[in-house]
C-alpha cells in the first residue's frame, strides 16, 4: 500500500528586495531632480539630471519611466522630509514657538516653493501616495500649530494653510530674476512673518484662516 505524499501550497514569490547600489541610484537621481528642478523647473532635460546624479541614462528609465514618475517622486520626497522636521521639531523642542520657527526655517531650507510650478497640469494630483503624504504632513503642522496656540503664543485666526502660503511664497524660485542672492534674505523674511503669527494679535486679518486642503483646491 503506497502512501502519498502530502502537498503543500506554494508560497507566494517575494519580490525581491532593491539592491543597495539601486537604492542609492534612485536617491541621487531624486537629489539631482530636485535641485535642477529648484534651478532650472520641472521641463529641464532629463539626460542632465542624469548627469548630475552620476549615472547613465538608462538608470534614470530603469527607476523611472517618464518625467512625470520623477517629478511625484521628488515631490513625495520633499514632503516627507518636510514632515520628518515638523515631527522632530515637536519631539525636540520645548518651547512650542521655537519649534514652529525651527520647523519653517527647515521647510523653507528644503525649497518647497519649487513644488507649486510642477504641481501643474497633467499632474495627478489624486495619487493615494500624495493624498497620504499630505495628510501626514497637515497633521505634523497642525499639532505644532495647536501647541504653540494652547501656550498663548500663536494667534487664533491662522492655519496650515497661511504659513504653507508663506513659506511657498518666499522659497518660490523667480527664474531669470535680476535680483541675485536673494535665498539669503529667506530666513530674514521669514523671521518677519512669524513675528506676525505671535499672540497677541496687532491686527484683525480679512477673510478666513486657510488650511491645507484649501490650497490643493482648483
Amino acid at each position: 500500500m503506497s502512501t502519498a505524499t502530502p502537498t503543500t501550497a506554494a508560497e507566494p514569490r517575494r519580490a525581491p528586495r532593491p539592491r543597495a547600489d539601486a537604492l542609492r541610484n534612485r536617491e541621487r537621481i531624486i537629489a539631482a531632480a530636485r535641485e535642477m528642478f529648484v534651478e532650472e523647473g520641472a521641463m529641464v532635460p532629463l539626460d542632465e539630471i542624469a548627469r548630475r546624479a552620476g549615472i547613465g541614462n538608462a538608470t534614470l528609465y530603469r527607476h523611472f519611466k517618464d518625467r512625470a514618475e520623477l517629478i511625484t517622486s521628488v515631490v513625495l520626497a520633499v514632503m516627507e522630509r518636510v514632515s520628518t522636521a515638523a515631527e522632530t521639531a515637536t519631539a525636540e523642542e520645548p518651547d512650542a514657538f521655537a519649534a514652529l520657527r525651527r520647523f519653517v526655517f527647515a521647510a523653507a531650507d528644503e525649497r518647497i516653493g519649487a513644488l507649486c510650478p510642477m504641481l501643474s497640469e497633467g499632474f495627478d494630483k489624486d495619487l493615494p501616495e500624495l493624498n497620504a503624504s499630505r495628510e501626514r504632513l497637515d497633521e505634523a503642522v497642525r499639532d505644532l500649530m495647536a501647541r504653540a496656540r494652547r501656550g498663548g503664543q500663536l494667534r487664533d485666526d491662522v492655519d496650515v494653510g497661511d504659513l504653507m502660503v508663506a513659506l511657498t511664497q518666499l522659497t518660490r524660485p523667480l527664474p531669470g530674476t535680476a535680483c541675485p542672492n536673494m535665498d539669503r534674505f529667506v530666513h530674514r523674511h521669514l523671521q518677519l512673518f512669524l513675528d506676525g503669527l505671535m499672540a497677541p494679535a496687532r491686527s484683525e486679518l480679512p477673510g478666513t484662516a486657510a488650511t491645507l486642503q484649501d490650497l490643493s483646491q482648483p
